[in-house]
């Protein structure tokens, strides 16, 4: 049995500070559940100093936030930049009093032994625990994939490394990447004046609004935020949205006409060449197939619901393809294209190393249901599809966290029941 004592004792700890730390926060001191929340930098600070410097919400300010505050300085139809974001989660956690560590990196949680709880190991000491709430995120590991070595073009970076286009050298660009981010660096750069050159994969794209809402109404009048979580493997399809510059439906026909160069998926490199799949032309298919899907039913919504919206038939016509989807370039000499550098928008992976529990399944993915681990006292928060579609989106954050702090409150009842402070206690009594 250990006899290591610790040097502090709370409840539960929640490892992060972003929206879904901030979330955990609100509904634990709703519950009167002691507890606190360490973060190694600054509260959301990925939103302050791991995204592009335009970056804006892909969500309207009406609907990207809890409901406890709205933004107090951004039109509820527009979207907020990516500060306004970050001051908007220090402002919640000051309204809701949310008692955060900033400057505290945990190291590592171990189970105890023989003894109920875990021992939280940080930078500032040892905190003992009878649960641990992982709200780090799913953005924690910036992911580039082995395909071009290092020194063939003079940069590769990350996008959670891009800041703009006067951080590049001159020459041309290559975005692998063709979600939210990719789509949104690809134009930024091209309207700077560079050749850009966009891999597409497997995308799905919603229109940003039709018939006077936006895509984000729609999927709830239509119940598509409550989506349950798809088949493994299935989870990653990347969304191609945009908020930026007031909002627009990423349309890939239209990028080319703007002069950026379609390719397919960016397969290999060999002496200086990229190969790319030939499968942009089905990438594409496949992207417009779901954004007609989805006009279709918000019609035969607001059919069914009697509803007056303006008529948008013009949404549905989509165009002639244009000659790089029809004609796909499968190579690339990056020195003869004058490609001088690569931004990688090729997504993230989790890192749970500090997390030294039996809490994970044979592939290293979080072993849950709706956040709740399977190492009892364990919980995570913040990651795609955790409950629904919705999860990714930071309302979507905030019902999480209400379900795990349910859960929690009902443990604490388990573990109460004949103690001497609440011999009659259950978990129906706790809970009431």
């Amino acid at each position: 049995m250990e006899v290591e004592l610790s040097s502090e004792e709370t409840e539960v700890v929640v490892v992060g500070a972003g929206q879904a730390g901030v979330a955990m926060s609100e509904h634990l001191g709703a519950c009167g559940i002691p507890h606190v929340v360490l973060e190694r930098h600054r509260i959301a600070e990925r939103w302050r100093s791991e995204r592009w410097d335009s970056l804006v919400a892909n969500g309207p300010a009406w609907h990207d936030r809890f409901p406890g505050l709205e933004f107090s300085d951004v039109d509820p139809d527009a979207f907020a930049s990516k500060e306004k974001v970050a001051d908007y989660f220090v402002a919640y956690a000051e309204k809701i009093g949310a008692p955060i560590r900033c400057g505290v990196e945990v190291t590592s949680v171990r189970k105890h032994t023989g003894r109920p709880g875990f021992r939280v190991e940080t930078s500032e000491g040892v905190i003992d625990t009878r649960f641990v709430v992982a709200a780090t995120g799913p953005f924690q590991r910036p992911v580039i994939p082995p395909i071009v070595p290092d020194g063939a073009v003079p940069v590769q970076l990350h996008s959670s490394g891009y800041r703009n286009p006067e951080q590049l050298p001159e020459g041309a660009v290559l975005v692998v990447g063709a979600g939210s981010s990719g789509v949104q660096i690809a134009d930024e750069l091209r309207r700077s004046g560079r050749r850009v050159f966009l891999s597409v994969g497997p995308h799905d794209r919603p229109p940003r609004k039709y018939r006077g809402r936006d895509f984000c109404w729609w999927l709830g009048v239509l119940g598509r935020w409550d989506a349950e979580t798809p088949p493994q493997g299935a989870e990653h399809v990347t969304i191609a949205v945009s908020g930026a510059r007031g909002g627009h439906t990423v349309d890939f026909r239209a990028l080319a006409a703007d002069g950026i160069e379609l390719v397919g998926l960016t397969a290999s490199y060999a002496e200086g060449v990229l190969s790319f799949a030939p499968d942009l032309a089905s990438n594409i298919a496949l992207g417009d197939a779901k954004y007609l899907e989805l006009l279709r039913a918000a019609d035969a919504y607001v059919e069914r619901n009697g509803l007056d919206l303006p008529e948008e038939p013009e949404a549905h016509v989509l165009g002639p393809d244009p000659a790089c989807v029809t004609e796909p370039r499968l190579e690339l000499d990056l020195a003869e294209a004058g490609v001088t550098s690569i931004v990688w928008a090729t997504g993230f992976a989790a890192d749970y190393s500090w997390l030294q529990v039996d809490a994970f399944d044979e592939n290293g993915r979080p072993d849950q249901r709706r956040g709740v681990s399977s190492e009892p006292g364990v919980y995570f928060l913040g990651l795609p599809w955790l409950s629904r579609r919705g999860s990714s989106f930071i309302w979507g954050v905030w019902h999480d966290a209400r379900h795990v702090a349910d859960h929690i409150t009902t443990q604490r009842g388990y573990l109460a029941y004949g103690t001497p402070d609440c011999p009659g206690t259950t978990p129906a009594t706790q809970h009431a």
